[in-house]
């Protein structure tokens, strides 16, 4: 079972704002989001003051929004949103640049696994062509696109691509945890593991979808708790 610490009141604040479908919250709505969460008012405005000077949120007037950085993880984690129907072919992106300094490496792993693929093997990575996608959005000049159909079965090339057994076990395990949990502090933090948890989902098709595959209960559930959140929020 995961372990679920209670967040930092800077992570509680970003993860309302994450959470929440107001695109913005005001000053009184933290505060008395901080309350129901036990965060004294006092750190609620530390918390604050230092987001802003890390750009992790923009202050308008007596309000706040997200920072440009949360605003692209925020859309990641609504990627499940472009899923369209599957022809059977593969994305395909080839790094095709050598002799790239170590950080330059980091982070484009991070894009393309952040963008939905998985890593055949070095320097090859590929996923399932269901995501509509910008033109741009994999585009780099370390990487040259295609688009592949494999011979072989492509369910089990996507069970060689991601650990979908255990990707579904902690779903499962983390569904129980927000279920059985009641502290407002303890739920939000079970509910921002479920959330940094369906970011890694690899939108699967529906034909390459293990049985019993509990991504759909899993966005349900988060739905239900972002409902929760919306009435703190709307008091």
């Amino acid at each position: 079972m995961p372990e679920f610490p209670p967040l930092s009141a800077r992570s509680a604040i970003l993860s309302l704002l994450l959470g929440t479908p107001s695109r913005s919250l005001s000053a009184a709505q933290l505060a008395a989001a901080a309350r129901h969460l036990d965060i004294n008012p006092a750190t609620v405005r530390v918390a604050l003051t230092r987001a802003v000077a890390a750009d992790e949120l923009v202050r308008d007037g007596t309000s706040y929004r997200l920072g440009p950085r949360l605003v692209e993880r925020r859309a990641r984690q609504d990627a499940h949103e472009a899923v369209v129907p599957w022809d059977g072919s593969w994305e395909t992106a080839v790094v095709v640049t050598t002799g790239r300094p170590g950080t330059d490496r980091a982070a484009l792993r991070t894009h393309l696994a952040g963008a939905r693929l998985a890593e055949l093997r070095e320097g090859v990575w590929m996923r399932p062509a269901n995501l509509r996608r910008a033109t741009t959005d994999l585009s780099s000049v370390d990487v040259r696109l295609f688009r592949a159909t494999p011979d072989d079965d492509p369910a089990g090339l996507a069970a060689d691509l991601w650990d979908l057994s255990g990707w579904a076990a902690e779903t499962v395990d983390v569904l129980s945890a927000l279920d059985g949990t009641t502290g407002p502090g303890r739920r939000l933090a079970v509910a921002a593991h479920l959330v940094r948890h369906l970011a890694t989902d690899p939108l699967l098709p529906d034909e390459l979808q293990p049985q019993d595959w509990p991504a759909a209960e899993a966005r349900r559930a988060y739905a239900g708790y972002l409902a929760e959140l919306e009435e703190v929020v709307s008091d």
